[in-house]
C-alpha cells in the first residue's frame, strides 16, 4: 500500500528538521511551504527557512520575510525566513582575517593576511559556507519545534549540506598546520617554557568550531531527527536529477524521506474533446509516472496542477490539503 506524507510523520514522530530539494523550477518552495503549514496546524511552532540564494518565500507569501523569522498572517504557528548571507559573508571575512592573522603571527610568517583572505573569500563555495553557518545558527538557537528548509537546486543543496564534511577536512588541516608551526617555534626558540604557556586563540577557535560542526553533522545524519525530500515533475530532467544525486545523499548519510510529484494533470478534467496538447501532456505524464514509481520506492504523494499560480496563504493551504489528505 502506498505511503503518504502523513504516514511518514506518523512513523517518524521525532523528526524535527526536513529539507526539500530537486531541480530548479519543480516547486520546492511551495511544497516546503505546504508541509510547513500543515505541521504548524498540528500545534508545532514551525519555521520555514529558505537556504536558496535566489529566495522565493517573500514572493510566495506576498510579504517581506527577509533576514528574520516573520509570523505569517492568518496562522498561529508558521514563521518564514529568507536567510541573509550578506552580513554573514562580511562577518566571516572579518573572522577569517582575524584567524589568519593569528596564525601568521603565531608561525612568525612576515606577510599580510590580505592575500590569503582574498583567496579564501573568492572560493565559489564561500556563499554556501555562509549559508551553512546561518542554517547552523538557526538550528542551534532551537527557538522552534519544527524546521522546514527550502534549499537551492539539488547541486547547490548537495554542496550546502556537504559543508560539514568540507569544514571537518579544513579544520583538521588547520590543526595540523598549527601544530607544525608550534613545533617549529619550540625547536627554534630559547623561551620554550614561555611559549608552551602562551594562549593560543587559533587552537581554541578551531577546537570549538570542530565540535560545533560535528554536532551539526550528527543532526544532519540522524534519521530520527532529519530527512531530505526530493520534489519532481513528471518530466525527464527533474527525474534524472534525483537519480543522479540521491545516491550522494545516501552515501553522505543524510536520510531520504521520499519523493513528491508536483503539477500532475487531473485526468478527471480531461475528455476526448480536450486539446491535443493537453492529451499529449497526459500521456507523457503517465509514462514518467511509471518511471518514478519504478525508480523510487518511497513516493509520498502527487500534487495536482492548479488552475492558477500557487501564491498567497490561500493557495498554499490548497496545495497543503491536496498533498497531506491523500
Amino acid at each position: 500500500m502506498k505511503k503518504t506524507m502523513v504516514d511518514f510523520f506518523k512513523e517518524n514522530p521525532t523528526i524535527k528538521y526536513i529539507y526539500f530539494g530537486g531541480k530548479g523550477g519543480v516547486g520546492k518552495t511551495v511544497v516546503a511551504a505546504a508541509v510547513a503549514l500543515w505541521m504548524s496546524k498540528q500545534g508545532k511552532r514551525t519555521l520555514l527557512a529558505s537556504t536558496n540564494p535566489v529566495h522565493s518565500l517573500s514572493n510566495l507569501f506576498q510579504m517581506d520575510v527577509f533576514g528574520k523569522p516573520v509570523l505569517i498572517p492568518g496562522t498561529d504557528n508558521l514563521y518564514a525566513q529568507e536567510i541573509d548571507t550578506k552580513d554573514t559573508i562580511e562577518r566571516s571575512k572579518k573572522e577569517i582575517r582575524e584567524k589568519i592573522s593569528w596564525f601568521l603571527k603565531y608561525a612568525d610568517i612576515p606577510t599580510k593576511a590580505d592575500d590569503f583572505i582574498e583567496s579564501a573569500t573568492m572560493n565559489p563555495a564561500f556563499e554556501e559556507s555562509a549559508m551553512f553557518e546561518n542554517m547552523t545558527n538557526i538550528i542551534f538557537e532551537d527557538k522552534f519545534e519544527f524546521y522546514v528548509f527550502d534549499t537551492a537546486p539539488t547541486a547547490n543543496a548537495r554542496r550546502l549540506l556537504g559543508m560539514s564534511k568540507v569544514y571537518t577536512l579544513w579544520v583538521d588541516k588547520m590543526l595540523q598546520s598549527r601544530e607544525e608551526a608550534r613545533s617549529m617555534r619550540l625547536n627554534l626558540s630559547f623561551r620554550k617554557k614561555k611559549l608552551e604557556e602562551e594562549e593560543d586563540p587559533l587552537l581554541d577557535y578551531l577546537t570549538t568550531f570542530r565540535d560545533r560542526i560535528e554536532k551539526m553533522r550528527v543532526i544532519l545524519t540522524d534519521e530520527k531527527k532529519s530527512s531530505f525530500f526530493f520534489v519532481t515533475l513528471l518530466e525527464s530532467l527533474p527525474i534524472a536529477v534525483i537519480k543522479r544525486f540521491i545516491g550522494w545523499f545516501k552515501d553522505f548519510g543524510i536520510p531520504i524521506g521520499g519523493v513528491i510529484i508536483n503539477q500532475c494533470i487531473d485526468k478527471k478534467q480531461i475528455c476526448e474533446d480536450s486539446a491535443e496538447f493537453v492529451l499529449n501532456r497526459c500521456k507523457m505524464q503517465d509514462r514518467y509516472r511509471e518511471e518514478v514509481y519504478k525508480s523510487f520506492d518511497n513516493v509520498l504523494g502527487e500534487i495536482p496542477l492548479f488552475e492558477k499560480e500557487v501564491r498567497g496563504l490561500e493557495m498554499v493551504e490548497k496545495l497543503s490539503n491536496a498533498l497531506m489528505n491523500q
